[in-house]
């Protein structure tokens, strides 16, 4: 019975997509089959057949093995913060982002992300039979996150339309930064994190597809290299003949391909952006714990009983049914969904962390999935603001006018990634 629902849900979180699809007549139906069929397949490989495990597991171990490693570094400048029965979520979770962000930068200052990025984009956008950008994106997202992944991008949205920005714009809301999965993974199962990931990717284009249909032509389906920036195509621009030698060597050096920050000035930047992520994550982590506290000792002034957990679950309490969840389970599911949304996935991690092992694994595996995205009410600021930096006004009002579209998106996508996966894991 259970299964059956589960199943139905699938299908009902897409109708909800279709419900509310800018261009139903447009939907490229066959795409949406075809990845489908695909997530269906990776969430069975990777849950469920042994070699998909082992190399599931395996790419957990690896990033767990980074995160040991990174605690030779805390414990030689805070080892009090170490040397302890039980290392507080600071310690566990975040300070280990100090060194493997930077390890993820010097990836791709040495070319070999990039590399990896483009062709994986490539492969999936001939699978998938959508525009090259949109795949590659998805695929640059699950490395660099939703702003690194903006930034690094921007001459390519620079040169797109509007309709097709707000595409990126959604499916920005369902990544996760692949050097901030060693933080999840101290918290809760790193196999279903690892799982989500690809997953995620997959369903950011399926929901995008039906919410967003977009046609792009052939000269527009076009990937610009990436790491270009902004300076690249304003110098390439025409300007007023003057006659003068040195404005025409000013414009040729300014043509020139940038060089290449040095490898040591690089790596201090990315550990002071490191810094400031760990920092980011820990004031917002303790403003909505904090707030979330707030707001129910205001609710419970009204009725002891009410709180924002049993608020949100009442709302999101029929997508969490539709997980194959019986009623008080989905009800606690629903809560989790809740909070999540409106704080983020560290507030929810941290809470169940220390019982996550005693879930029953349906109920465990789809809570994992779902949490394993940066969907989230204040996700939403960070994309329009990382857009704001780089397309004109306009462009950016298009964009801002869809922030439900992009909240909705990243709800759907963690819907439909947790609920394939949860076929698999009884």
């Amino acid at each position: 019975m259970y299964l059956a629902i589960n199943i139905l849900g699938i299908l009902v979180f897409i109708g909800v997509a279709f419900l509310f699809s800018k261009d139903k007549k447009h939907i490229d139906w066959r795409s949406v089959i075809t990845m489908l069929v695909i997530n269906v397949f990776l969430a069975w490989f990777l849950t469920g057949f042994s070699i998909g495990i082992d190399g599931v597991k395996a790419a957990a171990d690896a990033f767990n093995w980074m995160v040991q490693i990174s605690y030779s570094g805390i414990g030689f400048a805070l080892s009090s913060w170490v040397n302890v029965k039980q290392m507080d979520f600071v310690t566990s979770s975040l300070l280990p982002i100090l060194m493997i962000v930077p390890l993820f930068d010097i990836l791709t200052y040495i070319g070999f992300l990039p590399w990896l990025i483009k062709w994986v984009g490539r492969g999936l956008a001939f699978i998938t039979r959508q525009p090259k950008f949109e795949s590659f994106f998805a695929v640059e997202m699950m490395f660099l996150g939703n702003t690194e992944a903006l930034a690094v991008s921007s001459l390519q949205l620079k040169q797109m339309k509007a309709q097709r920005l707000v595409t990126i714009a959604m499916m920005s809301m369902s990544c996760v930064t692949a050097s901030i999965l060693g933080a999840y993974m101290q918290m809760m199962p790193g196999q279903y994190i690892i799982a989500a990931v690809p997953i995620n990717i997959v369903n950011a284009i399926i929901v995008t597809v039906i919410l967003n249909p977009v046609s792009v032509s052939p000269e527009e389906d076009v990937v610009a290299k990436i790491g270009g920036s902004a300076q690249t195509e304003e110098s390439t621009q025409t300007t007023e003949p003057s006659g003068s030698e040195e404005l025409a060597e000013d414009q040729a050096k300014a043509n020139e391909k940038p060089k290449k920050e040095p490898f040591f000035s690089f790596l201090g930047d990315s550990i002071l952006g490191a810094g400031k992520l760990v920092l980011i994550i820990l004031a917002n982590v303790i403003a909505f714990v904090a707030l979330a506290k707030l707001i129910d000792e205001g609710l419970q002034l009204i009725a002891p009983w009410l709180t924002l957990e049993n608020i949100l679950g009442i709302i999101m309490f029929p997508f969490a049914w539709l997980l194959g969840l019986d009623v008080p389970t989905a009800f606690k599911f629903a809560q989790f969904m809740g909070t999540k949304l409106v704080t983020n996935e560290f507030v929810v991690m941290g809470k169940v962390a220390p019982v996550v092992q005693t879930y029953a694994p349906h109920f465990k595996a789809m809570l994992t999935v779902f949490l394993t995205s940066f969907a989230n009410f204040s996700t939403t600021g960070m994309v329009i603001g990382a857009f704001k930096g780089i397309v004109d006004r306009k462009k950016n009002d298009v964009i801002s006018k869809n922030v439900g579209y992009m909240l909705l998106s990243g709800i759907l996508v963690s819907l439909l990634s947790a609920g394939v996966v949860g076929l698999f894991s009884w």
